[in-house]
């Protein structure tokens, strides 16, 4: 069974820089978490054709959202899953 690192735990987090400022990005989970308030509740697999990313589903990747706390940059990373 192929599952995220970060969503199941096996890695507590990936290190990603903010493009802006050098800090560390925090994760704050998947994308498709963030639709609406029953998105994370849903079918993991059916979800990945929300999540901007037309390959997730084929090639096995998970849309995480990154926040940086000190300039307010956000963006996504795609994890390997």
């Amino acid at each position: 069974m192929i599952m995220c690192p970060l969503c199941n735990g096996f890695e507590h987090h990936r290190e990603i820089l903010c493009p802006n400022c050098g800090t560390i990005m925090t994760d704050q989970g998947k994308i498709t978490d963030y639709l609406d308030d029953y998105s994370a509740y849903m079918e993991i697999d059916s979800m990945k054709l929300f999540d901007g990313v037309l390959t997730s589903l084929e090639e096995h990747q998970c849309v995480h959202y990154y926040y940086c706390k000190n300039c307010l940059h956000e963006e996504t990373q795609t994890i390997q899953e």
